[in-house]
């Protein structure tokens, strides 16, 4: 489970700004925590609100492009620029990223990562052990001889091949390639997310219905949800079709229908690509949530509530609140402009993001205000001004 991350010199965030899932003795019990396996309080939601560009979207980038760092970066071309931005206002200074996270078995870690865009400047990992952490292996770069200096115990990568592992690339992901078992851990870290280096992706209803062709346990939830929620439906099905597109070979894709009952009690079949927005949205998120609860991990979400009612915003949050939909602690992290999130969430589970006139971004967790009570109104005084993170208009 992730307890917190930390990182500086990234898009609008110009300081060093963390964001932090524990929830200590002050917090009391709110619906939507966890007790990791280590004995940790976590929230398994968190929430960022804030106006339009303000920064809600870097805030989550980091945890997408720490896990794809970890386990692909291996694949990218030997010359090839590591996907991240800097602030314009330091594009030659090194970005900073530190995480900490628990994994199944309630071994801690702590992950840092220093680099610019063209290199790692530093890459180590460190285990928790009884006196505080140490060090699993740490990895400098030499400017002086144009080579990395690698220290590690517990590691067990052959230090001629540490030395070798692309300036672009991170040596955990490499490792994983060579069989290191401490490495391969990280390649199991189980992310769904629709942010990539620029930005959201676009919905994408053929993805969505090849998953759940393919995972039919998670189909069947997929259908009784969407009914549940009264979106008109009475039964989802995807199959497999021949598509031809103009001056392109033929190709098979999954495509989905959705099934209506008309008042003569006969079914009627839509593609889902006539159904409302809604509905698509909600099936393809439903594709994105149902893989991560079924075995555990985070999804990440930027505009979670996208073409979805407000009302829908807590049964979907629901499915992580409860033990019986998330038995393996999964975690959410998304951006909204749905402020109804906050009639729902705990002031611990939602971090506020404005920009100032230098296009700086800061970000802080709502419990960290002053003077807020846990009884207030939080959309009446975040919509009146009070938290900051609104559009001045």
């Amino acid at each position: 489970m992730l307890h917190r991350y930390a990182f500086s010199n990234f898009q609008s965030f110009r300081d060093r700004t963390e964001v932090d899932l524990s929830l200590n003795g002050k917090v009391p019990p709110v619906a939507w925590e966890a007790v990791s396996a280590g004995g940790h309080r976590l929230s398994t939601v968190a929430a960022v609100i804030g106006a339009n560009g303000s920064g809600k979207t870097a805030l989550i980038k980091p945890v997408a492009f720490l896990v794809w760092f970890l386990q692909n970066s291996f694949l990218a071309q030997a010359d090839a620029p590591i996907p991240f931005t800097p602030h314009f206002s330091a594009p030659d200074e090194p970005t900073e990223f530190e995480v900490e996270a628990e994994g199944l078995d309630g071994q801690m870690w702590r992950y840092v990562l220093r680099l610019t865009r063209q290199r790692v400047l530093n890459e180590a990992l460190y285990q928790q052990k009884v006196k505080g952490f140490s060090y699993v292996f740490v990895r400098d770069w030499d400017e002086a001889s144009q080579s990395y200096r690698i220290k590690q115990q517990d590691f067990d990568m052959a230090p001629s091949e540490a030395r070798k592992v692309r300036p672009n690339a991170s040596l955990i992901a490499t490792a994983a390639q060579y069989g290191v078992a401490q490495a391969q851990k990280f390649t199991k870290i189980h992310l769904q997310t629709n942010v990539v280096a620029t930005g959201r992706m676009p919905q994408d209803l053929t993805a969505a219905a090849r998953h759940f062709a393919l995972n039919q346990a998670q189909q069947s939830q997929m259908v009784a949800l969407l009914k549940a929620w009264d979106l008109g439906l009475s039964d989802v099905q995807v199959r497999q079709q021949t598509v031809q597109r103009p001056d392109e070979e033929p190709q098979t894709v999954w495509l989905p229908f959705g099934l209506h009952t008309d008042r003569q009690g006969r079914t009627r079949e839509l593609s889902l690509f006539q159904e409302s927005s809604g509905t698509q949205s909600a099936f393809v998120l439903l594709s994105r949530l149902l893989p991560v609860l079924s075995m555990g991990g985070i999804v990440v979400i930027d505009e979670f509530e996208n073409d979805l009612h407000p009302h829908m915003l807590e049964p979907i949050l629901d499915l992580f609140a409860s033990p019986h939909t998330n038995p393996h602690r999964a975690q959410i992290m998304f951006t909204c402009h749905a402020m109804e999130v906050l009639n729902v969430l705990h002031k611990s589970q939602v971090f506020l993001v404005e920009k100032d006139e230098s296009c700086e971004s800061s970000a802080w967790r709502m419990d960290s205000i002053q003077g807020i009570r846990t009884d207030d109104n939080f959309y009446a005084k975040y919509m009146a001004g009070a938290y900051g993170a609104v559009p001045a208009l």
